[in-house]
């Protein structure tokens, strides 16, 4: 069976719109392999409008990253509320989100680690919101929710830190607190170990798709305390020390 891209753009744009959420991906638009997850997500992306921002992330110190696109109606920059309405499910994770003050056009690289980080102007906390499309969280296999674009519902960006070289985010302090308990104190977190490996993986080759990095664009960099799912009413604090720290109420 020839494999509809279109079917599986056009269920999940449906179900984004409509709030109904899909039991499963049409037979034939199923994702077999990373390269049509993420052909999905391209066609979801295009259809949606200009990118904001991006997720990225890895399983391990070594493995191939992954990405997502992130647009304007789910990217808040230091929101302090955001309505529980918006999500099918709530999970949390505190992330580092790194900010670009020019382009990276894939067809001009490679890039190395010190071009990349010469193209960032600044380092921000931040919260993603985890969410899903489907009826249920985790429930299918894990193309088609990277497919669904990375379970990704919300960004919320805190304040920016321009003297961003002075930490190092492998050896980075995070706390994260909701509804005033403590549930996660760690230092780096991050499966990926070196978000910056992320960031150039991203410039070079997770972003060539869909036109590379752009001045403006946010990139958060994966979960640094793991994914706590919370209910419809939630206080989030996250402290990540010497970058910054923010509050967030989800009702």
């Amino acid at each position: 069976m020839s494999f509809d891209r279109d079917a599986a753009v056009y269920a999940l744009l449906e179900a984004r719109f409509t709030r109904r959420g899909l039991d499963y991906l049409p037979k034939s638009s199923q994702p077999r392999t990373e390269t049509e997850a993420i052909d999905i997500q391209d066609g979801v992306a295009c259809a949606l409008g200009p990118i904001a921002a991006w997720k990225t992330g890895s399983a391990t110190a070594n493995s191939e990253p992954f990405r997502a696109p992130i647009h304007a109606d789910t990217l808040f920059l230091e929101a302090s509320h955001i309505p529980a309405r918006m999500f099918r499910v709530i999970g949390v994770e505190a992330e580092i989100v790194y900010r670009f003050g020019r382009d990276l056009d894939p067809d001009k690289g490679p890039y190395a680690r010190n071009d990349v980080l010469d193209a960032v102007v600044s380092m921000h906390p931040a919260i993603e919101i985890v969410d899903t499309r489907f009826k249920t969280f985790g429930a299918l296999d894990p193309l088609s929710h990277r497919a669904d674009q990375g379970n990704h519902g919300a960004l919320i960006v805190g304040s920016a830190l321009t003297d961003w070289r002075i930490l190092d985010p492998v050896r980075q302090p995070v706390t994260l607190v909701i509804n005033g308990k403590r549930v996660c104190n760690t230092i780096g977190g991050n499966s990926a170990v070196d978000p910056v490996r992320l960031l150039v993986w991203l410039a070079n080759i997770g972003s060539r798709s869909l036109g590379g990095l752009h001045a403006g664009q946010f990139v958060t960099t994966g979960s640094c305390t793991g994914t706590i799912f919370v209910e419809s009413a939630a206080q989030v604090t996250i402290d990540f020390q010497g970058l910054g720290a923010m509050t967030l109420a989800i009702d």
